[in-house]
């Protein structure tokens, strides 16, 4: 029964630690820039999103963007039913127009599209929208914040990177039940007061020094972030009734900002450099205008009574005081940090990759026929284009009134050549991930069976994914396709099973052949992925003769070719130690390099799907 109470108390700590960032996002919105919710639709989601609502000051807008909503519903537009009456432009107010200065919740927003983020990211980078089409030019204020409902089961749909950065804290409910959720000390008048101080809250120059030193230890790039989290403390103060931002303001602010956006965990607190006394790394506090003490000459028992004076009240002081406010965040945000985020980290040789961007693998393309809808534009059909007759009809009806006393029939709709509008569809392609494997020497058998499992891992997401995979080994003299594109588990295992090991390492020609088959696969309208396994260290050169010199030489020729053609590449460091000329390839690849000693399959598949999801807007 000792166990209870505890698990209890977990269970009420993370109540509180998802519900404040609603309540930072209640009192500043906009400068917080919003949340991303990370659950499924169920009671604990309904409970967070009832603690938002009653937060909220009254007459402060909450307005809910479904996933298709059209530009003209989001931002505002024509108003095609009231022009046609009228005879002239009717304008229509958009969502994000509505919902200035409150929150907008932006329902399963880890399948909006890149053009949809763009737009709204682009909306709350300017806190305006500006429409200057369809004969109308309007420019009306919107400022809000954003509550991204994110519903991802995988790491196959995520939100776009640029509305993450834009969103303050990460909230996950997974784990937690609507009956345990408890109540915030505060409710919509406490909100209400706190949004008047918070343009009277202060930062001092320390606590903003302490943010960006953490930010910096636990490798946080985005300086958008850094900001979210100032204004975050900022509003933590103002909650709190306080003009100035405190310790336990910036505590928070980086746990929560921060700490979800970690990629590196640092060691312990920072220390003193060795060469600098104590006494020197504490700022000086003897006013100018004070007289230095005399050291006391030798045999002053009371010169030396009040140095054990001064020593004793200094030792005295709390621990927490003696240890500078940015230590003091690190340790926070060390604090909250989650175990699986600390795996990752460790599994990807200490520090995480940046993701560029998310979403389903496989690059977008257009096309003209298939796909999905992606918007308008002029043209005529035919040639595979499709006429949009809502868009047509809409470009059309604000010269309704002109063409009418032109001569053309009232109780016709005048439609032009150049009023025509064809729809844009995109289609996604599939994604290959093509293996190359280093089959010579010792541990070619080992590291063959981890390259058959990870394959193995892949092809089992192949169904969801749609993705298919390749095998290329290189051993003695030459590379070899061992296993062409496909997606059938039966022909991988038939073909894997019978590889043998040993021999030279033709590292150049293993690369080249991956490059090659990638190249081959871009050309159909694939999205490849590179994933090299292997030490580094050729010594077998491109023209098959045997010299470690020349064939490094050839590995890293062939190693430029694969950076010139922007391939997502993984690079999967072999050896018993991350080795020198293994980091040196890779960087000469632009590829992601990840020293796994002791890989195993999962670890593998893990790493090639981080590969992914880090390039997957390289191609768009």
């Amino acid at each position: 029964m000792s166990g209870v109470p505890m698990q209890t108390e977990d269970t009420m700590a993370r109540w509180l630690r998802a519900l404040l960032p609603a309540a930072l996002c209640a009192l500043d919105p906009a400068g917080c820039g919003g949340v991303r919710l990370r659950a499924q639709a169920g009671p604990a989601r309904d409970a967070w999103l009832a603690q938002l609502r009653a937060l909220l000051p009254p007459g402060t807008p909450l307005r809910r963007i479904p996933l298709d909503a059209p530009d003209a519903r989001l931002l505002g537009g024509l108003d095609l039913a009231a022009t046609l009456r009228a005879g002239r432009p009717v304008a229509e107010r958009g969502l994000l127009v509505e919902a200035h200065g409150g929150v907008v919740l932006l329902a399963m927003a880890e399948r909006i599209s890149s053009a949809a983020a763009a737009r709204l990211t682009a909306v709350m980078d300017e806190g305006v929208v500006v429409m200057l089409r369809d004969g109308l030019e309007t420019r009306e204020a919107a400022e809000f914040g954003v509550i991204a409902l994110d519903e991802a089961q995988g790491d196959d749909e995520n939100l776009p990177a640029a509305l993450c950065d834009r969103l303050a804290c990460i909230v996950e409910l997974e784990g937690l039940r609507a009956g345990d959720c408890p109540q915030l000390p505060f409710d919509a008048g406490h909100i209400a007061a706190a949004r008047a101080r918070l343009p009277t809250v202060s930062v001092s120059p320390v606590v903003i020094q302490s943010l960006g030193a953490a930010a910096q230890a636990f490798g946080v790039d985005s300086l958008r972030a850094f900001m979210l989290a100032v204004r975050a403390a900022r509003a933590a103060a103002a909650l709190d009734g306080r003009d100035q931002v405190g310790e336990p303001d910036v505590t928070l602010a980086a746990q929560l900002v921060l700490a979800p956006r970690a990629t590196q965990c640092p060691g312990s607190a920072a220390e003193a450099p060795a060469d600098v006394p104590p006494e020197s790394a504490a700022p000086d506090q003897t006013p100018d205008n004070a007289p230095a003490e005399a050291a006391p000459p030798p045999g002053d028992a009371g010169g030396e009574q009040r140095d054990e004076q001064k020593d004793e009240q200094k030792d005295e002081r709390p621990a927490d005081l003696q240890q500078p406010l940015e230590d003091r965040v690190l340790e926070a945000v060390r604090a909250v940090l989650s175990p699986d985020l600390l795996a990752h980290i460790r599994l990807a040789g200490g520090r995480l990759p940046r993701a560029r961007s998310a979403g389903r693998s496989g690059a977008l393309r257009g096309n003209g026929q298939r796909g999905r809808p992606v918007g308008v534009r002029k043209g005529r059909p035919g040639g595979g284009l499709r006429l949009s007759v809502i868009d047509t009809l809409r470009a059309a009806a604000p010269w309704q009134a002109l063409r009418r006393r032109q001569g053309m029939p009232v109780t016709q709709v005048a439609v032009r050549p150049e009023d025509f509008r064809v729809v844009r569809y995109r289609q996604r392609t599939q994604t290959t991930t093509i293996f190359v494997v280093n089959a010579s020497g010792s541990l070619a058998l080992h590291r063959l069976g981890e390259a058959k499992g990870a394959v193995e891992l892949l092809l089992a997401d192949c169904y969801v994914r749609r993705d298919r995979v390749a095998v290329i080994a290189f051993r003695g003299t030459r590379a070899e396709l061992l296993l062409p594109p496909t997606r059938s588990l039966v022909r991988a295992k038939r073909s894997l099973a019978g590889l043998p090991g040993g021999g030279g390492t033709p590292l150049a020609a293993g690369i080249e052949a991956g490059w090659s088959l990638a190249d081959a696969l871009r050309r159909q309208g694939d999205t490849p992925t590179l994933v090299l396994l292997t030490d580094g260290r050729g010594n077998v050169a491109r023209d098959g003769q045997g010299g470690r010199a020349q064939a490094e030489q050839d590995a890293h020729a062939a190693a430029r070719r694969v950076r010139a053609s922007a391939l997502r590449t993984l690079f999967i460091d072999t050896s018993p130690r991350p080795h020198p000329s293994a980091q040196s390839l890779a960087a000469g690849m632009g590829a992601l390099y990840a020293p796994l000693s002791a890989a195993d399959a999962q670890g593998i598949s893990q790493l090639v799907k981080q590969a992914g999801a880090q390039s997957a807007g390289q191609n768009r």
